[in-house]
């Protein structure tokens, strides 16, 4: 394979063969600009209730639109708040809205409302908190409406409620059509900043770093042109609905494609400038940095490709829809890091490195520098046990925090709080009971046709009631009361279903229906289910009950997210750890290498939690963040692992055990050190993102990559690496039994 690998390399660097290479990148770039649309065209927004329809909250959905079928939609919560109080004037502006939305004038897609101004009196005041200052409406839009249809009638309703509002009155939407619209306004543009500020950020460091304009702007052509042919792919996949594109996945697709290719084309100069000063061509020059580099960048890109096909293994959708999205991403991009970057950087030459031209001299050795890499490879061979053992120790001091971590399942949280939804939501959570949030429905069906009468009802009053006393439960309603179901005192609307084969009971939970509280609330009562309809005199083998809701759902999302946490943590380490041996040839170095990589994420994750928890004051972070921290940290600080590896195992066939890993310190500290900062730098841009999500990712990612950078990758591999050498008896000059024989090609 590794043959194939350098034909394809050499053949790509040569002075055809470039020329071909960016021609045909041009040419699929036009093709698929005619063909295919942009990705975020296509793209929709996952919600939390991404979950398969297998599941306990997904079943109870579907049994209650059998038995109580509805045209009603998303739900918008319309939450009205004046400090001083609902007054008089404000109710006015309700009941005119309420007489908007129930006309032909109301916005296309809205639904069912609640009609507000024909309620009595009574009624009205039970909307509202037991303070006066808030009332809560409930709207529905029509069922089965699009992402862009949802945003286009609740910002039709905010400019009525802009227009006609009472002064001093607040109105914020929220609930899950509220919540859909602020998502979708949240991504309109925020690509086109995240795509302007990593450009504008790579281009300065690159400037800083290396200070020739050229080297800095080539890396950004070649991102512009590899980001063309993904964004034009993944748009034509999601024209034709091969899968569901993901908008936070394009966001951080976007940072890794411009933070690999930067990478990449590190690697390839970095090498490239060492080659043109013993080569007069510089195609020549290419050739021999691509046999060099081109097995690195292929593993290299293998390893995060592998991690990102590992999350089609994923029930929750939202970690599944990342899988497409990345696995093309990688694909495209390690095709480029193994021939449009060896073919666009050997086309240019030496006039890449100006005003810094390496000049030919090709009796001059490569220099063991005695810069800052240089005294850490030195010390590292030196002190390796005591290095190794003072650096294990500060990193699991960090890991330990792991421990302590809390996780959020609230989307809102994740918000600015100056959108609506969230703004609505915490007027909710201030002035109305905690579960009043999002009540849990109970639905009891019936093999049987259910006879509703006075013994029935009984049965369903003692099962109210045993429900209750299951504890953290507020209220279950409706009340059943004596002579219910008689013409004096008729059922409840939407109580019993129309086949009567299904019952609806209301749940109101006294914790937060997000608090992980709550979540075990409806895990006990799912559980004890059978024991529920037993004590209240029901048949359970004919009786079955279900909770559908927020709660409900997030519970599954919950216990999906664990499993699939397990899933995809093991697949990748030992798939990564698989291909590592591979190319490495060796059983050892792989489980090191991916030691180290394991025990930087458990510090990143804990280092983590303490600026957050400890200095910033967040009481918990997303769920997904482990995740996706573990999937991106594990697979890209492979990347450096390979690098140094690689140019270990090439120093050691010329030069003692202890020299080698000097030598590769040395070599590589400042191209991977830079790289690491880059990279670093670049998943630092998604802390200006609007969703707190991204923000805490990109921050967490920026914390482990230099982290690993420096510290791991710079310091404590090299010193296990010296102590494992030496104990294989590998000081002698040759390739170390520890990383395997750098001479003998796989494939």
């Amino acid at each position: 394979m590794l043959h194939a690998l350098q034909s394809l390399t050499s053949w790509a660097g040569s002075r055809k063969g470039a020329k071909i290479v960016l021609a045909i990148w041009l040419i699929v770039i036009v093709l698929l600009s005619g063909i295919a649309p942009a990705a975020k065209k296509e793209a929709v927004s996952a919600g939390e209730g991404s979950i398969r329809g297998d599941t306990p909250s997904a079943i109870a959905s579907q049994l209650l639109d059998k038995h109580f079928p509805s045209d009603d939609g998303l739900p918008a919560l319309i939450v009205f708040h004046r400090p001083a109080g609902i007054g008089e004037a404000e109710r006015a502006v309700i009941s005119a809205m309420s007489q908007w939305l129930s006309s032909p004038q109301k916005p296309e897609h809205a639904g069912g409302a609640l009609p507000f101004h024909e309620l009595p009196r009574p009624v009205q005041d039970s909307l509202m908190s037991d303070n006066g200052t808030t009332l809560l409406y409930h709207l529905s839009l029509r069922k089965g409406l699009d992402s862009a249809g949802t945003y286009e009638t609740i910002v039709q309703i905010r400019e009525w409620l802009d227009t006609n509002g009472s002064p001093g009155l607040q109105a914020e939407i929220t609930g899950p059509a509220g919540i859909a619209s602020d998502t979708l306004a949240l991504f309109k543009n925020a690509d086109f900043v995240l795509l302007f500020a990593t450009i504008g950020l790579i281009l300065v460091l690159l400037i800083v770093i290396y200070r020739s304009p050229l080297l800095a702007l080539i890396p950004l052509v070649i991102a512009g042109l590899v980001y063309q042919v993904v964004d034009r792919t993944i748009g034509f996949a999601g024209k034709m609905d091969w899968f569901v594109v993901d908008s936070q996945a394009l966001s951080i697709m976007l940072i890794l494609l411009f933070a690999v290719l930067t990478d990449y084309c590190l690697f390839v100069f970095s090498r490239y400038r060492e080659e043109l000063r013993k080569l007069g061509s510089q195609y020549d020059a290419m050739r021999v940095t691509m046999s060099q580099v081109g097995e690195p960048i292929l593993f290299s890109g293998g390893t995060v490709l592998i991690a990102m096909l590992t999350l089609f293994a994923a029930v929750f959708k939202p970690y599944h829809n990342f899988a497409p999205v990345f696995s093309i991403a990688m694909v495209v991009i390690l095709l480029a890091g193994l021939t449009l970057i060896p073919a666009v950087f050997a086309l240019v030459g030496r006039k890449a490195f100006w005003p810094f031209v390496p000049v030919l001299e090709p009796e001059r050795p490569v220099k063991h520098k005695d810069g800052l890499w240089a005294k850490t490879g030195s010390l590292v061979v030196k002190r390796p046990a005591l290095i190794a053992s003072a650096l294990l120790i500060v990193l699991t001091v960090f890991s330990l925090n792991v421990t302590t971590v809390k996780y959020s399942f609230n989307l809102l949280k994740s918000f600015p709080e100056e959108l609506s939804s969230r703004q609505g939501f915490e007027l909710l959570e201030q002035n109305f009971p905690k579960g009043k949030l999002a009540p849990v429905t109970v639905l009891l069906t019936s093999e049987k046709e259910m006879a509703v009468d006075e013994p029935f009802l009984q049965h369903i009053q003692k099962l109210g009631a045993a429900i209750q006393n299951v504890g953290h439960i507020d209220s279950v309603t409706p009340a059943i009361v004596p002579g219910m179901g008689t013409r004096d005192a008729p059922l409840p609307r939407n109580f019993v279903a129309d086949d009567r084969h299904a019952i609806k009971l209301q749940m109101t939970l006294a914790d937060n229906p997000y608090d992980p509280a709550a979540l075990d609330t409806v895990s006990a009562l799912r559980q004890s289910s059978a024991d529920l309809l037993r004590s209240s005199g029901l048949d359970d083998s004919s009786h079955e009950l279900h909770f559908a809701g927020q709660t409900a759902e997030q519970l599954d999302v919950s216990i999906i997210n664990r499993r699939d946490t397990v899933v995809t943590f093991a697949l990748i380490a030992v798939l990564i750890t698989m291909m590592l041996m591979f190319q490495t040839r060796s059983l050892l170095a792989p489980v090191i290498m991916m030691a180290t990589i394991l025990i930087s994420y458990l510090a990143t994750l804990g280092l983590g939690w303490f600026v957050f928890h400890t200095l910033l004051g967040y009481e918990a972070i997303s769920y997904r963040i482990p995740v996706y921290t573990f999937v991106f940290l594990v697979a890209l600080g492979v990347d450096y692992n390979i690098m140094l590896i690689s140019r270990i195992r090439e120093e050691a066939t010329k030069h003692p055990w202890n020299v080698a890993v000097q030598r590769g310190v040395s070599l590589t500290g400042s191209v991977i050190s830079s790289a690491g900062i880059i990279l670093a730098a670049t998943f630092a841009v998604l802390t200006t993102q609007p969703m707190q999500e991204l923000f805490l990712f990109g921050f967490t990612m920026a914390i482990g990559i230099l982290l690993d950078t420096f510290l791991v990758r710079g310091v404590l591999l090299p010193s296990i690496l010296t102590l494992v050498g030496g104990k294989s008896g590998s000081r002698k000059t040759g390739p170390s039994s520890a990383i395997g024989d750098s001479r003998t090609p796989a494939g």
